[in-house]
């Protein structure tokens, strides 16, 4: 008798502590932005979440890209911000669900800059001068912007005098503003927020060029979340509408019209471009 009272215990422990941990949805994001910055744009979105889902959400930040993609294969992190080339070295690596990107995704840019002081005016003219990419790991500070270099016979490690890797969009035209590096490229947003924001000095840096577009930015979960769990985060995302002043909030701190569904063949592109830029096996 008290060995079936104790083996009943044993599984009502067991099935509190699994309801315990599925109460709680941990999120993170690839570090394109200064931690505090990533911190305040998903504060009102996780507050979102919570309501919409019953269950707490917790931000996980962490130090590189890297970390993103192995956290959320690792089943240590339930859902993810990834960029188009993370989504793709994390699907390569085990099972995930791209849920949703922003309308704004399925057509982004990156922006090359200069240092004004230069005097150069187009890509060409970048020849023998050092520039910077974003993170290694990054689609629009690294990835794309290479791969559309390369198809204008511009090999970065040849063409260039030096090459850096800055780690982020904003660290970018921090270095670019400061001489560090004689022009970078960036995130077609970042740039644009910072621009709208006051925080990009244009008497020391300006704009060079656009990218051609690509698919971009998703929100990704791990294979193994339950499966209705990934419908109402999906809907959730899908229920946002600018018309509503509290979700036109989130919206904005996302820079998003509108979020849409999204699929692992809309990443196939970034895929093939990885791996003609050599970053893929």
């Amino acid at each position: 008798m008290n060995i079936a009272k104790l083996s009943v215990a044993g599984l009502l422990l067991a099935a509190a502590t699994l309801s315990h941990a599925e109460a709680l949805l941990k999120v993170s994001a690839i570090p394109d932005e200064a931690p505090t910055e990533l911190q305040r744009k998903f504060a009102p979105l996780g507050q979102y979440l919570e309501k919409e889902l019953g269950m707490k959400v917790q931000f996980v930040p962490v130090s590189d890209y890297a970390a993103v993609v192995t956290a959320l294969n690792a089943d240590q992190i339930d859902m993810a911000w990834l960029g188009g080339f993370t989504f793709v070295q994390a699907s390569q690596r085990g099972k995930v669900v791209p849920l949703v990107q922003r309308e704004e995704d399925s057509r982004f840019t990156s922006k090359y800059i200069v240092n004004a002081d230069s005097g150069i005016s187009k890509l060409q003219q970048l020849k023998g001068k050092s520039f910077a990419f974003g993170s290694a790991s990054s689609t629009s500070g690294h990835l794309m912007p290479r791969y559309f270099l390369q198809k204008q016979h511009i090999k970065p490690e040849t063409f260039f005098k030096s090459v850096g890797y800055s780690g982020a969009h904003d660290a970018t035209v921090a270095w670019v503003a400061s001489g560090k590096v004689d022009a970078g490229v960036l995130n077609a947003s970042v740039w644009d927020k910072l621009v709208e924001a006051g925080k990009v000095d244009q008497s020391k840096v300006k704009l060079l060029g656009t990218t051609p577009p690509y698919f971009d930015y998703n929100w990704t979960v791990r294979g193994s979340l339950d499966k209705k769990l990934q419908q109402k985060i999906q809907q959730a995302f899908l229920k946002l509408n600018a018309t509503n002043p509290e979700h036109k909030a989130i919206l904005d701190l996302q820079r998003a019209s509108k979020f849409i569904p999204t699929k692992a063949a809309n990443y196939k592109g970034i895929e093939t471009a990885a791996k003609e830029a050599g970053l893929l096996q």
